[in-house]
């Protein structure tokens, strides 16, 4: 198995000498001026020491259990993961990640790319074509000042190809040349190549350019099955075998000792195990190499209906993923017998697949779960719960919050509480850079 990759542990580490304010939504203010790490030391609670509402939470169980679960999963398969970084901008959770076992990290913009490098991620995944100037001239840097940097990404065109290069060229010298792989795209989706002759000539005027290397291939499958249904499946599995047809047949053009083939997102990530590990032509050395991010914290809506490791789950005797985010919020208003306000809302949950899933009440005299109630409406500031008509909620209770995708949670929390065993005892708080 490939070497996981690594990160600088005392820049991490350095996060926690951060000091508490009013920059960071939710804070006590009775821990303002501490550190990180001072504050931690008192082991504070969310609500014992007043976190102030609305709140986003992790559950460190559910954290570990995933890391375990899909590290397990990955190692058992001969998989390489490369995980999102995007879902949590985190490099505590990064550094959690690579201490699994992961391969490397995987970005898609300069600015996260820039984020990974403050903290010395030495390997990441670019997937996206990376043609700004700016952005290529930085990277050049970053190459020749850490020789221990592995930098991979992505181009679908010719022209692609030609921007790169004379980027590349204006930028002397070049410490070594960039690692490229041909994108493989769906008909109606996102980037990559839509049929062979295009991937051929891209992967021509790669090896033609005097700065750029052809690593492998590489693409997201998400936009050939948009769910879990069969019809989905088959789409997502044709795409993936047009894929492993696009390797084979570039077969004798790399320019690399291991060809990187990638896919993968949070959703059909067995379909491309299965489709990555199955036999490769005799002498082809393939690194397959998965992508998914959304796992460290799998959901209470997509990810929990649609993951091969969710509630519905396509892979047997593997543990199923758990969701460790709960967003809290107190209720406000009881205009109406059957509506309760709560104060949370779009500039605090995500809300751009499903709305939050009400789950418990926490009240004066303890916490139970929550039924006969939904979240109809988000406001900017304000969620709508239709409650029934036997549902007892006061103004004042605090109501316990599902989410759905996660990629959409963490750009809104600049520091997020990581709760124990006890759901309320904080154990650490986890910065986050969008």
């Amino acid at each position: 198995m490939a070497v996981s990759g690594r990160i600088d542990r005392g820049a991490v580490a350095g996060l926690a000498d951060e000091r508490l304010d009013w920059r960071f939504k939710s804070v006590p203010h009775g821990l303002f001026g501490l550190t990180v790490r001072e504050a931690l030391a008192r082991r504070p609670g969310l609500f014992r020491d007043g976190f102030t509402g609305p709140v986003v939470a992790l559950d460190n169980g559910a954290v570990e259990h995933n890391l375990a679960t899909m590290a397990a999963w990955c190692a058992e398969r001969g998989l390489a993961l490369a995980p999102h970084g995007k879902t949590t901008m985190a490099p505590a959770l990064f550094t959690r990640q690579l201490d699994h076992g992961a391969w490397g990290i995987t970005a898609a913009t300069v600015g996260q790319l820039r984020v990974y490098r403050a903290f010395g991620v030495s390997r990441v995944l670019f997937a996206n074509e990376l043609l700004d100037p700016g952005g290529l001239a930085w990277l050049a840097g970053e190459l020749a000042a850490d020789e221990e940097f592995e930098f991979t990404c992505w181009v679908d065109s010719v022209r692609g190809v030609e921007l790169m290069t004379e980027a590349l060229t204006a930028v002397a010298p070049l410490a070594r040349p960039v690692r490229v792989l041909v994108e493989v795209g769906v008909a109606g989706g996102r980037t990559g190549v839509r049929d062979q002759s295009t991937a051929r000539a891209v992967a021509d005027a790669i090896v033609a350019s005097p700065v750029l290397a052809l690593a492998g291939v590489g693409g997201y499958e998400g936009p050939a099955g948009p769910d879990a249904s069969d019809g989905s499946i088959a789409a997502v599995d044709a795409y993936l075998a047009r894929l492993r047809e696009t390797v084979a047949m570039l077969r004798g053009k790399f320019e690399t000792d291991q060809v990187l083939v990638t896919a993968g997102g949070s959703a059909f990530f067995d379909r491309v195990a299965d489709a990555l590990t199955a036999p490769w032509p005799a002498g082809l050395p393939v690194l397959p190499v998965l992508r998914s991010g959304a796992y460290i914290t799998h959901d209470d809506g997509f990810y929990r209906d649609i993951s091969p490791l969710g509630a519905h789950p396509r892979v047997s005797s593997v543990p199923q993923l758990r969701s460790a985010l709960r967003a809290w919020a107190q209720v406000v208003s009881r205009p109406e017998p059957d509506l309760a306000l709560l104060a949370v809302g779009k500039r605090d949950v995500p809300y751009d697949i499903d709305l939050p899933e009400p789950q418990v009440l926490r009240t004066p005299t303890g916490t139970h779960g929550l039924h006969d109630a939904r979240v109809t409406t988000l406001n900017d500031q304000h969620a709508y719960l239709a409650v029934g008509s036997h549902t007892r909620i006061a103004v004042g209770d605090w109501v316990g919050l599902g989410l759905s995708h996660p990629c959409t949670v963490f750009d809104k929390w600049q520091l997020v509480p990581l709760t124990g065993t006890d759901g309320e005892t904080v154990v650490d708080l986890v910065r986050t850079f969008f």
